[in-house]
């Protein structure tokens, strides 16, 4: 079963940055609807491409350092970042079939 792992201001260097692994970090906020309603097709595809793609979540009331240094002003905003460099984003909510399409785009697997 996959995982979604929480990083934090300290943490987001050596679990994204520095991962093996493409990674997708959902910025969010427990108060925000739209970032509940996103987590579903998170969880999905955390299972179905678990040791393919890395899938983490960032609080940005709780990690504003992550979160301003990355410019995220809508949330969920999603960051895609591959071998240590931000690959792409999508801001806004999206299903599981949307999603795994931009990440096959975004990372070039299937």
């Amino acid at each position: 079963m996959g995982d979604i792992l929480l990083v934090t201001d300290d943490t987001f260097d050596s679990e994204v940055i520095r991962s093996r692994l493409p990674v997708v970090v959902d910025f969010f906020a427990d108060w925000s609807a739209p970032s509940r309603a996103a987590e579903s097709a998170l969880e999905s595809l955390s299972d179905t491409l678990t040791g393919r793609v890395k899938f983490t979540k960032v609080n940005v009331n709780d990690s504003s350092v992550v979160a301003n240094l990355f410019g995220i002003h809508t949330i969920p905003t999603y960051l895609f970042v591959a071998e240590g460099r931000e690959r792409g984003r999508e801001v806004g909510s999206v299903g599981p079939r949307e999603l795994r399409s931009i990440l096959e785009r975004t990372f070039s697997f299937r």
